[in-house]
């Protein structure tokens, strides 16, 4: 993957991550670098997610921006549950 691929899947990711977590209600305590971190990895798992399906990974679709937001907002929630409550100085 050259630099130009790495770069865009981390905008692609934060994107990604951001809609996964608009789409899960409530309030999360998880800081925001960790929802880009998210969003990376659920751009990688849903495009491979997809293409595993047999929706095809060659290009932009929009069923892979939508397994996308999915795996995302399942990250959201998984990472949220795990992750410690913020505590308030």
């Amino acid at each position: 993957m050259s630099i130009g691929g790495i770069v865009s899947a981390v905008v692609l990711g934060a994107v990604v991550g951001a809609l996964g977590r608009l789409v899960v209600p409530g309030r999360r305590s998880m800081p925001g670098w960790l929802t880009v971190a998210v969003g990376v990895v659920a751009a990688f798992a849903g495009t491979g997610l997809c293409a595993m399906v047999g929706f095809g990974a060659s290009g932009w679709t929009v069923w892979a921006t939508l397994f996308q937001v999915g795996v995302a907002a399942l990250g959201v929630c998984l990472v949220a549950a795990l992750w410690p409550p913020r505590t308030r100085r």
